[in-house]
């Protein structure tokens, strides 16, 4: 992991904003990026400072983050995300947080960003289909948001759940998964430093099609653990269920940490593609826990690592 010092170089001088930032390139044309909608007050003008726990790997494109990812509500394929993903507002939104915490309640997005600070965060991102990316996310602590809404002792683990708008979110017409899609970390994980809400990626606000307004980013975890477009967040003290845990509980565990030596039932979790990395670039090797072995390994000091997958 890099830690940043005075003078280190940032996001912008590793890759230059204006390759993949040009407004009018990405506005142009059917599918640009769905940025118009999402640009409300909560958002505008996104003013990240660099993060002690960013990597020093290079990263992604902008159009490669936002053209190639899993997005089920707006379809199966890898594309359906960018093309179908415009049509959904973001503008206003709100979560509610509820559960074990002393203030519940509905929160406009707006009154969850505005007291934090937020940071550029460049992580690896680890697919559990095998492929790998490297993103300049903008968020924020979720420690620092459970702090503010009190979390109650008796509280284990935290629960979050996507938005559901089948009239903007084709993918919800389909059959496969019981929607909307849920997701949960147990309590330690949550408050790690390392866990983050984004509300954007390369100091711009989110995508639609990456998850917009609002998305959890867990790095050392497989992504489908990052759920997107969040509407609720609770406090419980039972292990919550979720989606892929409960479409496939022998091939998607409620941990989902990224670990090179338990496969995955149907391919092997011991390299990766890097996506980017061109027709001869070869895999690479998966890193025990996405290489952030360091900040979160000790959470699972004495786990057996095969059967809480």
């Amino acid at each position: 992991m890099r830690k940043i010092r005075p003078g280190d170089p940032t996001w912008a001088d590793v890759t230059p904003k204006a390759d993949f930032l040009n407004r009018r390139q990405l506005m142009a044309g059917a599918g640009a990026l769905a940025l118009g909608s999402i640009a409300g007050p909560a958002l505008a003008g996104l003013d990240a400072k660099p993060s002690k726990y960013s990597t020093d790997a290079k990263p992604n494109t902008l159009k490669q983050i936002t053209s190639y990812n899993n997005f089920y509500e707006f379809g199966w394929g890898k594309t359906d995300p960018e093309q179908y993903a415009g049509q959904l507002v973001t503008d206003p939104w709100s979560v509610e947080i509820g559960g074990l915490v002393d203030k519940p309640g509905t929160y406009g997005l707006e009154d969850i960003v505005k007291p934090e600070t937020l940071e550029q965060r460049i992580y690896r991102f680890r697919c559990v289909e095998a492929w790998s990316m490297v993103i300049p996310w903008v968020g924020f602590e979720l420690a620092d948001l459970l702090k503010r809404v009190g979390v109650q002792p008796s509280a284990k683990y935290v629960a979050f759940t996507t938005l559901y708008r089948p009239s903007q979110m084709p993918g919800q017409k389909q059959g496969g998964i019981d929607w909307p899609y849920i997701e949960g970390l147990r309590l330690d994980e949550a408050m790690n430093p390392l866990t983050i809400l984004a509300t954007g990626l390369y100091d711009e606000p989110m995508p639609n099609q990456n998850g917009a307004p609002i998305r959890l980013i867990v790095p050392w975890k497989y992504g489908f653990k990052s759920i997107k477009s969040i509407v609720k967040i609770e406090l419980t003290d039972k292990q919550p269920p979720t989606t892929w845990n409960i479409l496939a509980p022998n091939e998607y565990g409620f941990y989902a940490n990224v670990n090179p030596t338990v496969d995955h039932p149907r391919w092997s979790q011991a390299t990766e593609r890097h996506i980017g990395a061109g027709l001869f670039g070869g895999r690479q090797k998966t890193l025990m826990f996405n290489g952030y072995g360091d900040e979160v390994a000790s959470m699972y000091q004495g786990m057996d690592l095969r059967k809480f997958y």
